[in-house]
């Protein structure tokens, strides 16, 4: 099964109330899954990164073998690339689940989107800071 995966995390503060927002659609655009978790005391890139895991383990429980990753984190898709560096030792930890989690599917991409072009996923990150 073809997936395309759009996740995002938020938090109020740095570190503060975090939040991630996820959105899975199949091959029509047809929504097939959503989350919307509060995720505790992290910073936002910690937020963006429990985000892209949560959105994984979804993908795998339904089944997805083709997977698209949208993320509006340029470091995260950039570190999930290879091409940055993860220095900060909690970061990394997540990157680590999320580099497991990614390279489990038998075909896999990663893509930065703009903010604008990931709405649903960001409201659902917010709605999970909110929800506290």
């Amino acid at each position: 099964m073809e997936l395309f995966i759009y996740t995002d995390g938020a938090s109020s503060g740095n570190p503060g109330k975090g939040g991630i927002g996820v959105v899975i659609k199949d091959k029509e655009g047809k929504k097939i899954s959503e989350i919307s978790r509060h995720v505790g005391e992290v910073t936002n890139n910690q937020a963006e990164y429990l985000a892209v895991i949560e959105g994984l383990k979804e993908a795998k429980k339904l089944g997805g073998r083709k997977i698209h990753l949208f993320v509006d984190s340029e470091l995260v898709c950039e570190q999930m690339k290879r091409r940055y560096k993860v220095r900060e030792p909690e970061l990394k930890k997540l990157y680590e689940r999320a580099m497991v989690l990614f390279y489990s599917f038998p075909w896999q991409e990663i893509r930065y989107i703009p903010r604008e072009k990931n709405k649903e996923a960001d409201r659902l990150a917010k709605k999970g800071v909110k929800d506290a």
